[in-house]
Order: C-alpha cells, then structure tokens, then sequence
C-alpha cells in the first residue's frame, strides 16, 4: 500500500489535488481526514485541510514475480494453438453476428414491458385534476424536447404520485447517473404544485432506472464498507442526493463495524463511511 498527504483550502480540494497527481479515480482510493480546514478570524488562526489518500494493492507486489515464467511456456503452446485457433474464430464470429441481433430486438421490446409490469402492482391509472396536470406537463415538455413517450400516472399513496414514462429511446432524458430524469422530477412537482391547491410528491422513472440505480447503489455501499473495515480507514462517496443517499445508510445500517454520515452542502453533500471499532 502507498499513500500521499496533501493539502487544500477544503477537503474537496485536497482530495482533488491528489487524485490530479495520482491520475487515479475516486473510487481507485481510499481517503482520510488528517486535518479538517479552520477559518480562523479575520485570517488568523486559519489553517488549510490535510487527507492521506491511500493507494495500491499489497498482492500487485507478488503478481509480477508470478508472471515472469508464464509467457515463456505461453510461447511454445502458442504455436500449435494459433493455427486452428484461426479457422474455428471463423464460424465462431459469424454464427453469433447473426444471432446477435435477434436478442437485441427482442430485448428491445420487453424493456417496455418490464417498466409496464412494475407499474401494474401499483394499480390502474389514476384520473384526476392533479394527474391531468402533470400529463399535461410532461407531454408538452416532451414535445418540445423531441421525445416520443407515454405518459402514464399512478397513486400508489395519497399524496404521492408514481409517474412512469414508456417509449423507444429515452436514455436520454436519463441523462448522467440521472441527473436529467431528476431535473424533470422536480420541474414537474414544481409546475403541479404551484397551478393548483394542495402539495403533493411526484416520482419520476423511465426504462426502470431508478431500481436499477438503487441496485448499482447497494452494491456500492457493501463495496465500500469491505474496504474500510480491511483498512480501517473513512471512505467519503462522491456528492450524491437526499434519496440515493438515504439508500446508502439504509444499505449499511446494519453492518458490523461500520457507520455512516452525511458531510457538505447541497448539492455537493456527500456520504461518508467509517470503521467503527
């Protein structure tokens, strides 16, 4: 294992700094917390933020030794596996191409039918003044970004409105880890809220994405927490929102040796997960 110390105005910014040097992703690292930033006052007193940034796998340093002999046996067991290699690859590649196309289409339309059967449980469509409001939202914002979808309204809940989006392509009103989907969740609850009385919670969710993103989330978490009690060291996740970070504490809330808190601001708050003895 390697680590270097670095320093910054804010812990972001450390961090920042050191994963600039070490050309590494966040998720490359573990992280943590030497010194936490002070202001002072009126500049006195103040001093910058220090983390340790830790990186590298204790069994690289053995796979290299364990690496050397195995190209030389590779290079005479190459010679008489490459020349049949190449006339059976032939069939190989030819046969799937064909194939390969069959299940994309019929994976194409079962996607539609897999955001439709998570809707059915929640019961039929519901008609009412809020409803017609946020059709009448998102179909017009829909036009004008050129995207063809459905627009389907469930209450699974009173006061919470399920609204799911059907239709070919919409990956991108997705957008980035959801970001855009988010982005038209809270535009729709805003435009219903504010034309009518009564505040009601509207959910958004397209091409299953938010159950999909609340696995990839889970997973995240018990990846994270491995680490810290391996190293018994802090992680602190990227910054993420109130809902997928509810789903991080709710995924480790449980776990042995490990806690989790919430540092920053909005829209920059971030998870952290520490060792706990």
């Amino acid at each position: 294992m390697s680590y270097i110390d670095v320093t910054g105005k804010t812990e972001e910014e450390a961090l920042a700094r050191a994963l600039s040097q070490l050309g590494m992703d966040r998720d490359d690292v573990s992280v943590q917390i030497l010194e936490r930033a002070k202001n002072g006052f009126l500049g006195i007193g103040s001093a910058p933020a220090k983390v340790r940034v830790t990186y590298g796998e204790d069994e690289e340093k053995t796979s290299p030794v364990s690496a050397k002999p195995n190209p030389e046996k590779s290079k005479t067991e190459r010679k008489p596996t490459e020349k049949p290699a190449a006339p059976v690859q032939k069939p190989k590649v030819e046969k799937p191409a064909v194939k390969a196309q069959e299940p994309v289409q019929k994976t194409q339309r079962p996607v539609a039918a897999a955001v439709t059967e998570t809707a059915t449980p929640i019961g039929e469509e519901v008609q009412d003044e809020k409803a017609d409001a946020i059709r009448t939202f998102l179909s017009g914002l829909m036009e004008k970004m050129e995207v063809e979808s459905q627009v389907h309204v469930y209450l699974p809940e009173k006061g919470r409105y399920q609204v799911i989006l059907t239709g070919p392509n919409l990956g991108q009103i997705i957008g980035r880890r959801g970001e855009t989907l988010d982005a038209i969740q809270q535009l729709t609850s805003y435009s219903v809220n504010r034309s009518s009385s009564g505040r009601i919670r509207v959910t958004l969710d397209a091409e299953n994405y938010r159950a999909k993103r609340e696995e990839s989330l889970e997973h995240l978490a018990h990846k994270v927490a491995l680490k810290v009690v391996k190293y018994r060291r802090s992680v602190t996740l990227e910054p993420m929102n109130a809902y997928e970070r509810h789903i991080i504490h709710t995924a480790l809330q449980e776990e042995p040796n490990v806690s989790t808190g919430s540092i920053g601001t909005e829209p920059n708050r971030r998870v952290v997960v520490s060792y706990e003895r």
